[in-house]
This record gives C-alpha cells, structure tokens and sequence, in this order.
C-alpha cells in the first residue's frame, strides 16, 4: 500500500545535521517507530512531501533545509528575563535554571512554551525561545516499515484530541454518549 492521506505510517529513520555523514541528532528504530496519520498535518510538510508514493519497504534519504524544516534562528526569540524569577527565597533553583536546560514557561497571554537556558548572570537568564533545530539543515535516512488505511476513530482523534470521539468533551469519563 502507497501512502495517501489518511493512511497510517510507520517508518524508521536516522536525522542528521546537515547532510548524510553529519552529527547524528536521532536516530528512531523499529523498537519504537515513528507512527502518524499521513496528510494530518502533525508533522513539517516538507518531510511528508519527500515520503508521498513511498509503500512498505521502501527506504529514503532526503535533505531539509533549515526554512522548510524548524525556520530560520530569530534573535528577537531570544530574551533576558530577571534572575529573581528562577529564585526561590533568594537563591537560584539550580535544578531548573542551569545552561543548557529546557523550561516551560508562559508568556503573558497565558501561552505556553519552552525556552533553554543559554546564559545566567547577577540580573539576568538569557533564553532562546527558537526551536532546538532552528537555523539547522537537516538531513533524514530511514525506511517505511508499514502504510495501512486509518481507522475512522484515528481519523476522529485527529479532530479531537485528548477528547471524546463521540462528541469532543475533554471529560475522561466519556462513554461515547455525550448529552
């Protein structure tokens, strides 16, 4: 079976920076493969128009450049905000606010997103805001291991997610009979 939109793929691969012999970044094998419903929009366009046609068995290798993969690296997303935010009683919480680490954070819109520590000072914590592979090329060898039709409850899911699929209630005691 081809992939189409609206089937459901599996496939293995290894991601590289830059190019086929570049710095491993991951590497997904068939232990725990990469599953998603194709056409769904889940994942960056350009990755699935590299995979349309392929069928079971077939293998890849295609590059993305940094525009059609994360973006490009926007300095503006990167910020300073006051160290007294990462302290509690007055001291830094060194097992949230260390270089290198990746927080959650809310903007003031009630937004979430995630930012990594790049720098902390006496009055600030630099942040970068910018995707981990923004400003990277990147570069992807794998295998599709099975393409099948999407059942109708996947494809119901995709329009309500973590809800009913009955009716889209995000209550968790869902019987499928929503009033």
């Amino acid at each position: 079976m081809k992939l189409e939109k609206d089937t459901v793929v599996s496939l293995i691969y290894e991601l590289h920076e830059g190019a086929k012999d570049g710095r491993e970044l991951e590497k997904v094998n068939e232990s725990a493969p990469l599953t998603f419903v194709y056409g769904a929009g889940r994942l960056l366009p350009k990755f699935e128009a590299n995979l349309s046609g392929l069928e079971t068995g077939a293998g890849f290798e295609f590059g993305l450049n940094a525009a059609d993969a994360y973006g490009e690296k926007h300095e503006e997303m990167i910020v300073n905000l006051p160290r007294n935010i990462f302290e509690d009683e007055g001291k830094l919480n060194s097992e949230v606010c260390f270089v290198g680490n990746s927080v959650p954070m809310m903007d003031a819109h009630g937004n979430r997103m995630v930012g990594t520590v790049t720098e902390i000072n006496d009055s600030f914590v630099a942040m970068d805001f910018n995707h981990p592979l923004a400003g990277v090329d990147l570069y992807f060898i794998g295998k599709i291991i099975d393409v099948r039709n999407a059942t109708a409850e996947e494809l119901e899911a995709l329009n309500n997610p973590g809800g009913c699929s009955s009716c889209g209630s995000k209550d968790s005691g869902c019987s499928g009979s929503c009033s």
